[in-house]
């Protein structure tokens, strides 16, 4: 006689999955948006910032002079520039929204894997599912009432048999 089978657990890793939903642009989306949240992004607009003003009004000479006050050329960059991050924050949050929904989707897996397992666990150690409803039902309402605010101060009934 062989050992017996044991059933196959399908436990998802959330990253598995992301890895799976993620391609090059996004990386590439993700990247740009995390050094644009930085202060070293700052940092360099500042700094790039005032060398094209410093150049613009002659300071080096005429000769540095590209594009004159009131610096259109830069104007047009940085709109550019405004629009394209716009962007690249609006694609990471449809991504982050998406990990949140691959998040919730495993989580509730899980809620159902355990209440599953529960209820058989409970039915092999003849505890009454019915009552057990009764009080957890009872207990998210005295939640419920306390995060809204509008709880009594009852003390909590210890659980039967105790």
């Amino acid at each position: 006689m062989g050992t017996p089978k044991r059933p196959a657990l399908r436990i998802v890793n959330e990253q598995d999955v992301l890895v799976q939903l993620r391609g090059t642009q996004d990386r590439i989306a993700d990247a740009i948006t995390a050094f644009a949240g930085t202060m070293t992004f700052v940092y360099l607009h500042a700094l790039w910032f005032t060398v094209w003003i410093v150049c613009n009004e002659g300071v080096f000479g005429e000769g540095a002079i590209w594009d004159p006050y009131p610096f259109g050329l830069l104007t047009m960059i940085v709109s550019l520039e405004a629009i394209f991050l716009s962007t690249f924050v609006m694609v990471s949050q449809n991504r982050q929204a998406a990990r949140e929904n691959v998040r919730a989707d495993l989580d509730f897996e899980t809620n159902v894997r355990s209440e599953v397992w529960s209820i058989h666990m409970g039915r092999a150690l003849g505890v009454d599912p019915v009552e057990v409803e009764r009080r957890v039902q009872e207990l998210l309402a005295e939640n419920r009432a306390r995060m809204n605010g509008t709880a009594t101060n009852a003390t909590p009934q210890p659980p039967e048999g105790k």
